[in-house]
């Protein structure tokens, strides 16, 4: 068996590392030619991921071989994992551009017998439309019949994707039963895959994953505006009414490209009030941040924590960005810093001047858990939006 994994960012590296360690031979597929290099030199080029650097270095350009020419690699493998990001428009709607792609690239390499597995988070009957479709057109080969095609969603946390298939079942379901078998064993060979009834079914699993977080983050954010309007600590309250039927999430930001985008799958389809209420409320909480530093005074705020999650080098989604635009539209002169990433990363990708002395400053919004800071927000606490907790 030869893998390719046809995609190689936060979820796909992760993947090809961990099939190379179980024994098998694996391609991974990037157009980023730089990366391929890094790859195919054993050096990590995602340095945030735990336990990724160790991999690399020991099978990169040996049982994990990085290209950037797709078809070639479709035509050398005969089991292809497809792991490219789909992104949503202005209008929340999907574009699915880079995975047909990446689809036409594997369908040109296809031969028969040769199992395909999209990984990446789609709307409902995709496998079994667009993506069947595009195989098939490009192969001339029939799923389920010349060869197996299957879903199986990845479900990684970005800095901890290399436990998390130990640690968490992979779900897999099939265009067909002996796709899904064909699935079936090749994720038994890393991980703990269980089998669904089909691909659509592993499909919405895998979103409603997602809006369930979306949705108890929403109710979060509702009662820590509840505390605040009653002067009452929601931590306190988090903690106390915690038991074996309650565990309120977290309020804060929900960014990245998972959560805030699933939802839309089923919104733009489906009547579900509750999903596209939960929705907006988490969407409209910068606008909550933005009316508490009213009560400061002054023009000068801080964003702290511009990523999308602490941890995470990656601005996809992230509502810091949308912050900084709305405090920008509404005559606040911005300032950010996050730990991730440098000055001029900050002064450039994020369009503010970089925060360097906090006495400058009139309030400071945190906007996640970098806590590397939490010493120095202390002496001046009186300033700041604490957003998720981090002075305690």
């Amino acid at each position: 068996m030869k893998v390719s994994v046809v995609g190689l960012g936060k979820a796909g590296l992760p993947l090809a590392a961990v099939i190379a360690d179980a024994g098998l031979e694996v391609i991974g597929v990037d157009l980023d030619k730089s990366k391929t290099e890094l790859i195919n030199k054993g050096i990590n080029p995602i340095k945030e991921e735990q336990g990724l650097s160790e991999l690399i270095k020991k099978y990169g350009g040996k049982r994990l071989k990085a290209v950037s020419d797709p078809i070639a690699a479709a035509k050398e493998s005969n089991t292809h994992i497809i792991i490219v990001p789909l992104f949503i428009d202005e209008d929340k709607k999907p574009d699915f551009s880079l995975i047909k792609k990446a689809l036409e690239n594997v369908g040109k390499g296809l031969k028969k017998n040769d199992l395909v597995v999209l990984e990446t988070t789609v709307p409902i009957k995709t496998t079994e439309t667009i993506v069947r479709d595009i195989l098939e057109k490009n192969s001339g080969l029939k799923a389920g019949k010349d060869f197996y095609l299957a879903y199986s969603p990845e479900r990684i946390m970005t800095g901890y994707a290399i436990s998390r298939f130990k640690e968490f079942p992979k779900l897999v379901g099939g265009v067909s039963k002996k796709s899904t078998d064909k699935a079936f064993n090749l994720y038994k060979k890393f991980a703990m895959p269980i089998k669904v009834s089909n691909s659509r079914t592993a499909e919405l699993a895998k979103i409603a994953e997602g809006i369930y977080r979306d949705v108890n983050i929403a109710l979060a954010n509702e009662l820590f505006k509840v505390s605040e309007h009653y002067g009452i600590d929601f931590w306190e309250v988090k903690e106390a009414a915690k038991h074996q039927y309650c565990n309120i999430l977290e309020p804060g930001n929900v960014g990245g490209h998972c959560i805030p985008v699933y939802p839309w799958f089923l919104i733009n389809e489906t009547n579900v009030p509750l999903i596209k209420l939960a929705r907006n409320i988490n969407d409209d909480m910068i606008n909550y941040y933005a009316k508490k530093i009213e009560k400061f005074g002054g023009k000068r705020v801080g964003v702290m924590g511009l990523s999308y999650r602490e941890g995470v080098k990656e601005k996809a989604y992230s509502r810091s960005i949308d912050l900084i635009r709305l405090l920008k539209k509404k005559g606040y002169e911005v300032y950010g810093l996050d730990p991730l990433y440098s000055k001029e990363e900050i002064e450039k990708e994020f369009s503010v001047k970089y925060l360097d002395d906090f006495k400058k400053i009139d309030a400071i919004i945190l906007m996640n858990k970098e806590s590397q800071y939490k010493n120095k927000l202390k002496s001046i606490k009186n300033k700041v939006v604490d957003v998720k907790n981090v002075l305690g």
